[in-house]
């Protein structure tokens, strides 16, 4: 037997006993509410907020009042009166440069960080939420998660092949610190509450 051999038997037969791996906490807070907590989360990082179940305005009404020059909004929610580009993943990405506004549904909500889980099936293209001036996504106001720990637990790894968060409007900073608002995405962004 080589000195390896010898040195690998003495290893395997002093292995310690297997332990349960921990439990990992989601570190919620009961007392949290997460609605607020959104709300302050998303004027934090520069979105804005519409909550369509205390306003008498529709999201139609709300996209006519606050794009008024906007000729090209996709949109993978139905707006009815409003004419919308078809968008598909084979739609040209010069077409896609032209969209002014982009309303996408998005999945959930994450309170701590403003972040909208915004699956593959409702971009309608890939690139569409990062190359529209303007960004506008739907959620239902019962599904804001406190946080990131509860937030993957909520994304479905094995049937879907691309997903993103999006947390408030494209931000980049250069050496001199002069914040620049939508130069590597959209411009601004507005999580609609229905």
């Amino acid at each position: 037997m080589t000195t390896r051999d010898t040195m690998l038997a003495r290893i395997g037969k002093n292995k310690p006993d297997a332990l349960p791996l921990p439990t990992v906490p989601t570190f919620v807070d009961d007392t949290d509410d997460l609605y607020t907590h959104f709300g302050e989360s998303l004027a934090f990082v520069g979105g804005t907020l519409l909550d369509l179940s205390v306003s008498s305005e529709t999201l139609t009404d709300y996209l006519r009042r606050t794009f008024p020059t906007a000729e090209r909004i996709a949109s993978s929610v139905p707006l009815p009166g409003l004419i919308t580009p078809s968008v598909s993943p084979e739609t040209d990405k010069n077409e896609l440069e032209r969209i002014d506004v982009a309303v996408l549904r998005g999945e959930f909500a994450v309170a701590e960080n403003a972040a909208v889980w915004v699956p593959e099936p409702n971009m309608l293209h890939r690139a569409l939420p990062f190359i529209a001036q303007y960004l506008v996504l739907v959620v239902n106001r019962t599904a804001i998660v406190p946080n990131m720990h509860v937030a993957y637990q909520h994304v479905d790894r094995n049937s879907l092949s691309y997903g993103v968060f999006i947390a408030g409007p494209s931000k980049t900073a250069d050496i001199e610190q002069s914040l620049v608002i939508g130069a590597h995405g959209a411009r601004g962004l507005t999580v609609v509450l229905e």
